[in-house]
């Protein structure tokens, strides 16, 4: 991946809508090698979708909550288990495996406090082998980038 296609990238993640001849033009390539460098991303697994970017309240989900999950043991079939149940619970749109005092960080988008209250005695508390679960709720967002940094040259 050299300095182009990663300009490829970081306009495709501010706007994935480009079309071609736009993210050529932004790139400094013709229409038709721009294109194939694109295909050759997507086909590497760099680039592995296109989205649309949605507006969290407006769709009427205006609560964003951060869930830090402790678990009793720590045994394979114990992470297997709450990973499996994880997967499948729609509110929670992220869900990080952590170093230090917690074992999971979830990111959870909800309509309400009694939703969230709900999803947690009937969904998460459902999930066997959780030891603990602290909740913490955003009241606001500073910054939410879609586009990754660029790379520190000579570091991976």
């Amino acid at each position: 991946m050299d300095a182009v296609d990663l300009q490829i990238i970081r306009e495709l993640q501010a706007d994935g809508r480009l079309s071609n001849q736009d993210l050529a033009d932004r790139v400094r390539l013709s229409p038709s090698p721009c294109l194939r460098r694109v295909r050759r991303l997507e086909e590497a697994g760099l680039i592995r979708g296109y989205t649309a970017v949605v507006d969290q309240v407006a769709y009427g989900l205006p609560i964003t909550v951060f869930v830090r999950i402790r678990l009793e043991r720590h045994t394979a079939e114990a992470v297997r288990l709450f990973e499996e149940h994880v997967s499948v619970i729609e509110h929670i749109q992220d869900c990080y495996l952590m170093a230090g005092s917690s074992d999971y960080l979830l990111r959870v988008v909800i309509e309400d406090l009694a939703a969230y209250e709900a999803l947690v005695r009937h969904r998460i508390h459902a999930i066997p082998g959780i030891a603990s679960i602290e909740s913490s709720f955003a009241y606001g967002s500073v910054k939410q980038s879609r586009t990754y940094p660029r790379p520190t040259p000579g570091r991976g």
